[in-house]
């Protein structure tokens, strides 16, 4: 059933001020959210990024969200909010709420019976829950997820289909795994024995805090000895690969690709760009900002901003980047004027 809202609805919702038309049309009812272009009148938009303020002149949309000092036709219907992004997703979290958990079993199912789920968790098809498991109130099981032995599972979680947690590893509340994740794979450990490489058994945990997602087919390598700690909040893209002992700081975000060597400890609030790559046994400091396809091979100082490989101060990777496209020019007028002298 389709959730409805007033414009008035909207604006208290979201702690927003209707303006323009939309103050003539506060009783206007809106089903949903919408781009510029995409919005009919039943619908809310928002403008979020100055490269679609030319869409603003033709959008159908009952009304759009636009900050607060965002100049616009007087007449067009708005709602003006702090952050624009941050109101189109509390309103899409409105019209399109999570499931509620309420115990459903699928037959095919295999939980061992020293497993213990809380009443309303849902198990869907395919599930394999093994020995000594415990799960928390409100979470869901996709299909064909694999839950080893000892795992510690906590409330309101969501594993999309066929993820796979390792023995031992522990989740906390509300974290959220996409299809094909995998928790607790064996780090990449070897010794070259003279002969051949011997596999290093990997008998840590991977422990993720409350509030952590991790994207589609990413893995998160178990220690080798202690823990992979990936800390409340953090956000992981799809396709990412975080190594044995790694220590990922809160609400930490990294977009695609990313990938972290063993041993690295990433302090709190730092933003990584897709296919940005990590050394192993460093360590990087908080809120530092890192450029997509950095390579990072050694410590970084919490708060700096990094770009290029190996990763370097971003203001001077931009004097580098220029410089390296007219190295042929400088190159060529060198020589000349060696030639010039001898």
């Amino acid at each position: 059933m389709l959730k409805t809202l007033s414009l008035a609805q909207v604006a208290d919702l979201i702690d927003g001020k209707l303006d323009g038309d939309a103050i003539h049309s506060a009783n206007k009812l809106v089903q949903g959210i919408n781009t510029l272009k995409g919005s009919d009148e039943n619908n809310i938009s928002f403008l979020a990024n100055k490269r679609y303020q030319d869409d603003l002149q033709s959008t159908q949309a009952a009304a759009v969200l636009v900050a607060l000092n965002a100049k616009v036709d007087e007449h067009l219907p708005v709602i003006r909010v702090d952050d624009p992004y941050l109101a189109f997703a509390f309103l899409q979290r409105f019209f399109h709420p999570d499931l509620i958990a309420t115990g459903k079993r699928h037959a095919s199912a295999v939980i061992d019976d020293s497993a213990t789920l809380a009443h309303d968790v849902d198990i869907a098809a395919g599930v394999v829950v093994g020995a000594n498991v415990v799960i928390g109130s409100g979470t869901r099981i996709g299909a064909s997820c694999v839950i080893g032995d000892d795992v510690q599972i906590g409330s309101d979680c969501l594993l999309h289909p066929k993820t796979v947690i390792a023995n031992s590893c522990i989740l906390g509340n509300e974290v959220l795994l996409q299809s094909g994740a995998i928790i607790g794979s064996d780090g990449f450990g070897y010794a070259w024995s003279g002969t051949k490489h011997l596999k290093i058994p990997q008998v840590g945990r991977v422990i993720l805090e409350d509030d952590v997602e991790i994207g589609a087919n990413s893995c998160i390598d178990r220690g080798a000895i202690g823990d992979t700690v990936i800390e409340r909040g953090v956000k992981l893209d799809n396709q990412i690969q975080i190594g044995h002992n790694v220590r990922i700081g809160a609400y930490s975000i990294m977009a695609s690709q990313v990938g972290i060597s063993g041993s690295t400890h990433i302090g709190s609030g730092c933003q990584f760009g897709g296919q940005a790559g990590l050394a192993g046994h460093i360590k990087v400091g908080a809120g530092v900002k890192l450029a997509a396809k950095s390579g990072v091979m050694s410590d970084l100082e919490a708060g700096g901003i990094y770009a290029g490989a190996p990763a370097m101060p971003h203001r001077l990777w931009l004097k580098v980047s220029a410089l390296t496209a007219k190295l042929p020019e400088i190159w060529k007028a060198q020589r000349n004027n060696i030639k010039h002298k001898t």
